[in-house]
């Protein structure tokens, strides 16, 4: 049945002329600037897409967004599922396998998330270069995920050395920082304690999120190379913590949003 949806789902894009993207990108909290880069050749809101999931998050904005980037054909998905919103992780992941079925060969997330690393600051940006799922679940475990690939995905490697290289590279190159470290990945929407910051300093986590890692997962299923950047919103400092103001951190959001938006495009130039 899942399959079938799928399916319905890719071929009513594909007749609504969205065909052959080489890149998906699927833009995270208060970072949806890129779209003004894209010369949009269609734009889809997710309410008209069959069996796609609705974004209820008020600052995603819900459309699957087609066009040209850097020379190249991408597709965008401009607000994205949360766990937190009452979905399940198929449907959370529906967008990448959706991209996926129309021919991306190369996956970029962005996401917000807080420093758990406290020598990185408000407005930087984080390569993810591990991760730690917490969350509580997998999107390869339901009956019949084996139909779209191995359930036992190797997660050696969940982001490509190869293009974390080229980032890299651009971002020295650009003058831009890019700190590169593990995600921790948790339902949320909840804000943490001191002793949960606590713990994720143990753990090594150097941010954490709610987002990312069930999209990753997918991706390795499906043989899909990905990179992901976070830019760092907050600081989460268990020894001096602050009351979180969202309207900021959608802010710092924006503000940092510029330098990600370089990377992006100066990477699919070359890609």
């Amino acid at each position: 049945m899942k399959k079938e949806q799928l399916q319905e789902t890719i071929d009513f894009l594909k007749s609504n002329g969205i065909t052959n993207p080489q890149i998906g990108i699927v833009l995270g909290t208060g970072l949806g600037k890129l779209v003004d880069e894209i010369e949009i050749e269609k734009e889809i809101a997710y309410s008209e897409i069959p069996n796609f999931p609705q974004a209820t998050v008020e600052f995603h904005s819900g459309k699957l967004i087609y066009g040209t980037l850097s020379g190249k054909k991408v597709i965008v998905m401009s607000g994205r599922f949360h766990v937190y919103e009452g979905y399940n992780l198929w449907e959370v992941t529906y967008g990448i396998r959706t991209m996926h079925g129309l021919g991306i060969s190369t996956l970029l997330i962005s996401n917000a998330a807080g420093a758990i690393n406290l020598s990185y600051k408000k407005g930087d940006l984080m390569l993810l270069e591990d991760h730690l799922n917490l969350q509580g679940g997998s999107p390869l475990a339901f009956k019949g995920a084996n139909e779209f690939g191995n359930i036992f995905a190797d997660m050696l490697e969940p982001y490509s050395k190869k293009i974390n290289k080229q980032l890299k590279e651009i971002a020295k190159a650009n003058d831009i920082q890019l700190h590169e470290g593990m995600y921790a990945s948790v339902v949320g929407p909840q804000l943490e304690t001191r002793a949960e910051y606590r713990m994720l300093q143990i753990l090594e986590a150097d941010a954490v999120g709610m987002s990312t890692v069930p999209e990753v997962i997918v991706a390795k299923q499906l043989n899909l190379p990905c990179a992901a950047i976070s830019v760092l919103t907050d600081e989460c400092d268990p020894k001096n913590l602050q009351p979180v103001d969202i309207g900021e951190i959608i802010a710092v959001a924006g503000k940092a949003e510029p330098k990600m938006i370089t990377l992006f495009k100066e990477l699919i130039k070359i890609s």
